[in-house]
């Protein structure tokens, strides 16, 4: 792997303010791509862009509104002269209830960030996309399998999976390749609310008994959005610690 292998590339990355997606704006910057760092945190967003350096910016976005994922396509299109690599990764979790007792707002939000977000940016993108370009989803292990309190999140998370597949057979033969990743759970400021407890039953959920790191994800992102992984595409990888193998 060469330490510039996305020298000349051009990539967008949403929720790139914080967690994974900071951590895959700045894997994708070191190894030489130009990053528009979009987050609806405009704040955050502009920190992190200028903490990269490079050719890095920022761009303020809330990917629930479709417009605003066509402006965001636009900026990195008209600001870096193409689009190369797009990385799908804003979400948020939502609340946890069971499912005849889930709230009709917080399923709304969770659909509408994780699942139609992640929609109308891969939409915009593709349209301005050519041959060689690569687009990574940000699905989950939630995306193959079930967990309690969280009907939102995991039918979001299928979805994305069953979106990528879609797009991936419809955009082979432009030479567009489209995949997910899986994440088990993850230390991130996602999950910086949770009780100490409740962080030790979730690493031991993980047969590595441990949470897995933001830069362990954005290793995975990086390896799909290269020509290293130029033959695979509606593919579904999973970085989970051994979640999905029990």
């Amino acid at each position: 792997m060469s330490e510039q292998e996305f020298d000349a590339k051009v990539a967008v990355v949403t929720g790139a303010a914080s967690g994974i997606g900071e951590a895959c704006a700045r894997l994708l910057a070191a190894r030489g791509a130009s990053v528009l760092v979009a987050d609806r945190d405009a704040d955050a967003a502009g920190r992190v862009a200028r903490s990269i350096g490079r050719d890095s910016r920022a761009f303020a976005v809330d990917v629930t509104d479709p417009l605003a994922c066509e402006e965001m396509v636009r900026a990195a299109v008209e600001g870096f002269g193409r689009l190369d690599i797009a990385v799908n990764n804003a979400g948020i979790g939502g609340p946890a209830a069971p499912t005849g007792e889930y709230p009709l707002d917080g399923w709304a939000d969770v659909i509408g960030v994780n699942l139609s977000g992640v929609f109308y940016c891969l939409r915009a993108e593709l349209r301005a996309m050519s041959a060689g370009a690569s687009i990574v989803n940000m699905a989950s292990i939630l995306g193959s399998v079930g967990f309690a309190q969280s009907v939102a999140y995991v039918s979001a998370k299928h979805g994305v999976v069953g979106m990528t597949k879609a797009a991936a057979l419809e955009y082979a033969k432009a030479g567009i390749r489209v995949n997910s990743v899986g994440p088990g759970f993850i230390s991130t400021p996602l999950l910086a609310t949770l009780s100490p407890e409740i962080l030790a039953v979730l690493q031991g959920l993980h047969p590595t008994g441990r949470l897995g790191s933001a830069a362990e994800v954005a290793e995975a992102v990086a390896f799909l959005a290269s020509d290293r992984s130029s033959n695979t595409t509606g593919s579904y990888l999973v970085t989970d610690g051994g979640y999905t193998a029990q």
